[in-house]
């Protein structure tokens, strides 16, 4: 609901604050008073183009905040996510114009650019007057009304769901396919690498080990000589260090049956001949077992300069190699397995696309089926509202596509986002003209109507935004403008609307009246809003019957006919 309005110098507002009602809200004044500058002030702060020249005169800027509780809505929450604005219960929105040019725009404090408060006030509120575009007029909305009056959002979700799934695996067979398409285009490099990587037999710790092989056979006849000259002088010399040893534990055995303090010396002397022994057991064992073999030797050698060799070639290290062994292994063997999987896909894309089929059959016939009620609805409000030959038509018309994803009849259709059907709201208002898109309906008090009618069908079953008609009753008069009033008075039961109006039978329905006026204030025009009590509100709704001049028939007139609203309401 639009709680209030507030304006500080904005053309010929100096500063006011509006505060709107539920249910049916009457704007009326003299032409000329305000009345546009008031619904120009609401357009801008829906985030509509915006010049400097609206800054009242003297003016650095002007301010324009509407303030509207119980706004949330999932669509409108998502939107303030996207732009880390925080929702609220309350929603406030407001822009600043500068005289220099500049605007600014903010949405619960939080500043905005004007693209994004337009996108959250076309939510909000629908301002219709003779020349703007409106939600209804929008094509691409009138899929979503029809489906709201048709009831047939479950089966528009059941369709997405289905949709989303077949696009998944057609994206995932698409992967899939470029997969092994470039492994087919690489296949004769992949089998001529892994072929000459598989033939060098490569091991993890390879050329380590080969090394440390090179290296002790290069230095075979050294290791020989120092080994055997070691176990000579641990044990087969003359004075061999095992010899010294065994001479030296004789004497300590001597000296420890005398002093026991030596008894400690004598094992550790016996340990070292120990260690002696093994070591010459040790040195001894690897002289004899040294291998004495340049054929080896050679061959080692070459398998390090091929391994180097590899190693430049690919770039890589040996470890890096055989990864790449293994891979090249992987890939060429995940062939067959792809086209396997490719296979599983594909019979899961056939599966999907008849039940996308399915769905969208039964979506599209749940919608024909509501939109002749939608049709016959509209058709008879019209009707009330003095524009009885009308002609309202849901066109519904299906794409064919060569190989399409929906499958109906023999015949292959596009599968659009939220179904197969195109949906366009068409209408013919004269007999014997063809019904065209709504957008291009000629005749604003035409437009007003339909707009009303198109509303008051859709009321129930739509999420519409608070609805504002700016002269919805140009061109009318008589028994249409009593139809119009009832109309708007029984939309505004389930939505707020506010209408501007010079007709008084509209203006007898209202939940809350609003005087605009224009006055001099300090050699200053101003334009002035006023919450009209009963009395004052006979006196405008009796200047609307009989000018300014008002006289005590226009009174009764205006009393019967206020007196009239009430009693319908109640009714």
């Amino acid at each position: 609901m639009l709680f209030s309005l507030y304006i500080r110098n904005f053309a010929l507002i100096q500063e006011l604050t509006v505060e709107f009602r539920p249910g049916l809200t009457i704007i009326t004044g003299e032409t000329g008073a305000g009345k546009s500058i008031l619904m120009g002030a609401l357009n801008i702060v829906l985030g509509e183009r915006a010049s400097s020249d609206l800054v009242r005169s003297g003016a650095n800027k002007a301010v324009i905040e509407a303030v509207l509780k119980e706004a949330g809505s999932e669509k409108i929450d998502t939107i303030l996510h996207g732009a880390d604005i925080e929702p609220a219960v309350e929603l406030i929105l407001r822009r600043e114009l500068s005289s220099t040019g500049q605007s600014r725009c903010f949405i619960n404090d939080t500043p905005c650019t004007a693209g994004l408060l337009k996108q959250v006030g076309e939510l909000l509120i629908d301002l219709h007057g003779q020349h703007e575009h409106q939600l209804l007029l929008r094509a691409e909305t009138h899929e979503t009304l029809l489906d709201e009056f048709a009831g047939s959002l479950p089966e528009v979700t059941a369709y997405r769901t289905t949709r989303t799934r077949l696009r998944n695996f057609q994206l995932e067979i698409e992967r899939l396919n470029k997969e092994v398409a470039e492994i087919r285009d690489k296949k004769e490099l992949l089998d001529f690498q892994l072929n000459e990587l598989n033939m060098l037999d490569l091991k993890r710790g390879e050329e380590e080990s080969a090394e440390t092989e090179i290296t002790l056979l290069e230095n075979a006849e050294t290791l020989f000589t120092l080994s055997t000259a070691l176990s000579d002088q641990l044990y087969d010399c003359e004075h061999s260090a095992y010899s010294v040893l065994s001479t030296a534990i004789h004497t300590l055995e001597k000296l420890a049956d005398i002093d026991k303090q030596f008894a400690i010396h004598l094992e550790e002397t016996r340990t070292a001949k120990s260690i002696v022994d093994e070591l010459a057991r040790f040195s001894r064992s690897y002289s004899a077992a040294i291998d004495f073999n340049p054929s080896r030797l050679e061959e080692l050698r070459e398998r390090q300069l091929q391994l180097q060799r590899i190693s430049k070639k690919y770039g890589r290290t040996l470890p890096e190699l055989i990864d790449l062994r293994d891979e090249l292994d992987t890939r060429i063997a995940l062939e067959n397995n792809l086209e396997e999987e490719i296979s599983r896909i594909e019979s899961e894309i056939t599966q999907q696309k008849e039940r996308l089929s399915v769905d969208a059959a039964r979506l599209s016939l749940k919608r024909q089926k509501e939109a002749c009620r939608l049709e016959s609805i509209i058709q008879g409000e019209l009707a009330d509202l003095g524009i009885p030959n009308a002609t309202f038509i849901v066109s519904m018309v299906h794409e064919e596509q060569e190989n399409g994803e929906i499958a109906l009849e023999g015949k292959t259709y596009t599968a659009l986002p939220n179904g197969y059907d195109r949906i366009e709201f068409l209408i013919s208002t004269n007999p014997g003209e063809k019904p065209r898109p709504l957008v291009k309906v000629a005749s604003g008090g035409e437009i007003s109507r339909i707009m009303l009618a198109l509303k008051s069908a859709l009321a129930a079953s739509a999420d519409l935004p608070i609805l504002v008609f700016d002269e919805i009753d140009t061109g009318i008069s008589g028994r249409i403008a009593d139809a119009v009033g009832n109309s708007l008075k029984t939309l505004s039961r389930l939505h707020q609307i506010i209408a501007i109006t010079h007709l008084p039978q509209i203006a007898a329905m209202a939940d809350l009246h609003l005087s605009v006026e224009k006055s001099v204030l300090g050699e200053r025009t101003v334009t002035e809003v006023t919450v009209l009590d009963r009395e004052s509100r006979l006196q405008a709704i009796a200047a609307l019957i009989s000018g300014n001049r008002i006289s005590p028939s226009s009174l009764t007139l205006a009393a019967e006919l206020v007196a009239g609203a009430e009693s319908a309401l109640r009714h």
